[in-house]
């Protein structure tokens, strides 16, 4: 058997972290490992027990989500992080990713999204909420053509490469990356590292929004 996914969960409403742990215990291959109240908490705890996985709300007291997003993923860079929130506007999505959350889900998503979302980011992929997903692309200005620097920045990217872009901008794991285009799962780590290194982005939703802008993606063209 596999070590559970390691969880912190941050939300200053204690009903609400109550049940997200029922949520999460209920999934079976995840272990809530401590809850803050504030992001202030969240940080000390993220020190503390080092999680794979933090999910934090946007708004807390003390410090807030995004400023507590940004402060553990300086300090214990190895954690990924899912932003949970009722709050869907544009300012705090790009404020999350920005901050380097692998994730953004909203709170009144299905149930079954929030397990699949840490799994999701304990696998370093990203996890947007369907709604999120089409918004984050949405945001992005209308360009009469694909700005040079990003199809520069594609044009270095082997056959492969461009392949595996689409398909992690999809959502897609790494294992089922793999499973589609019949290669091993560390292979697709292989090319997804090229692809990032190439690419000059940190994160799958970054390399997404490039490969949007740069057309790549067609369910999202303009």
């Amino acid at each position: 058997m596999t070590d559970p996914i390691r969880v912190l969960l941050a939300d200053d409403d204690r009903l609400v972290r109550a049940a997200i742990d029922a949520i999460l215990r209920s999934a079976g291959d995840i272990e809530l490992v401590g809850q803050a109240a504030d992001g202030a908490e969240a940080i000390d705890l993220a020190l503390r027990h080092r999680p794979d996985v933090v999910l934090l709300d946007v708004r807390m007291p003390v410090v807030d989500g995004l400023t507590a997003l940004r402060e553990i993923r300086r300090l214990v860079p190895e954690v990924n992080a899912v932003v949970l929130t009722t709050f869907g506007e544009d300012e705090y999505v790009a404020r999350a990713l920005a901050a380097g959350a692998a994730g953004f889900l909203l709170k009144d998503s299905a149930v079954d999204e929030l397990p699949n979302a840490v799994r999701a980011a304990a696998a370093g992929a990203a996890f947007l909420s369907p709604r999120i997903t089409r918004q984050v692309l949405d945001r992005l200005p209308a360009t009469p053509a694909p700005p040079a620097e990003d199809l520069a920045r594609i044009a270095t990217l082997s056959d492969r490469e461009r392949e595996i872009l689409v398909l992690l901008s999809q959502g897609l794991s790494n294992a089922e990356i793999g499973a589609q285009l019949f290669i091993t799962e560390g292979t697709v780590k292989t090319h997804v590292y090229r692809v990032f290194t190439k690419l000059g982005c940190d994160n799958r939703v970054r390399a997404a929004m490039l490969a949007q802008r740069a057309g790549l993606l067609d369910p999202y063209r303009a």
